[in-house]
């Protein structure tokens, strides 16, 4: 019988696979990644399901980001949070406490939407607006191009349509019967026009026809906005959350 421990790590799993960092490996049962750009996500030691004790991994870590010139950064969820505690007696600071949430996909989806594309790959005008929204440096913008080059899973991107371009974009991967929304963003001026929410409604829709039974995204704690829309798309359920703890720039 499936638990909510369970249920915490299958999306925990799905959240990891839909986010790859091309750089990563294993250290004492421990994943760190290492893209390079800009995300937290994609550089940081993360516990895996079972991961034991971490005394050895966090000196280790340390050493492999020096060795690559980045900071170390140790992603503490709270469904594994046994590095917290180490971690708070030094000098490594809490940045972004992040809310998990989930919603099961049991009603009949909508029917398309006509003002919004759905791809099974990012375009140009895409990519540009993610840059831009994201104000990506070409390093940063490198690494997410890498970042979609190396999902293994299904995966739909989605933009609606605005006067003169788009006016919001998401991307959705599927692992197995589960859909992970990533990177829904929106132009400053367009936002509260409802763009966000019908781009992840199609992903929504396009996920049903795969036969997607649930879907999450990872959201930042105090992102009151983003909050309500998720909300009002039905992700009312919050199965954990995770915060960073950042050591120092090498050096």
């Amino acid at each position: 019988m499936s638990t909510d421990a369970d249920l915490a790590w299958r999306v925990e799993e799905a959240c990891l696979n839909a986010w790859p960092s091309p750089r990563q490996m294993l250290v004492d049962g421990y994943l760190l990644r290492a893209a390079g750009g800009r995300s937290k996500r994609q550089n940081s030691v993360n516990p895996m399901r079972g991961s034991g004790a971490p005394e050895s991994v966090i000196p280790a870590a340390c050493a492999i980001y020096a060795a690559l010139g980045q900071r170390p950064i140790f992603r503490i969820p709270t469904i594994a949070p046994q590095m917290e505690p180490l971690l708070a007696r030094a000098d490594y600071a809490v940045a972004d406490a992040t809310c998990t949430l989930y919603r099961a996909l049991d009603d009949r989806p909508a029917e398309p939407d006509p003002a919004v594309t759905v791809a099974p790959a990012p375009w140009a005008d895409w990519l540009a607006l993610r840059d831009t929204v994201n104000r990506a440096d070409a390093a940063a913008a490198r690494v997410f191009r890498d970042t979609v080059a190396a999902l293994m899973l299904p995966r739909a991107f989605a933009a609606t349509s605005e006067a003169g371009g788009i006016g919001a974009i998401a991307f959705g991967v599927l692992d197995r019967a589960l859909l992970v929304i990533e990177a829904v963003a929106t132009p400053k001026p367009l936002r509260g026009r409802g763009h966000a929410r019908r781009a992840v409604g199609a992903l929504l829709r396009w996920s049903r026809a795969q036969g997607a039974e649930a879907a999450c995204l990872q959201v930042v704690a105090a992102n009151t906005p983003a909050r309500a829309l998720y909300r009002g798309l039905g992700f009312e359920r919050e199965l954990y959350r995770y915060h960073y703890r950042v050591g120092p720039e090498p050096g």
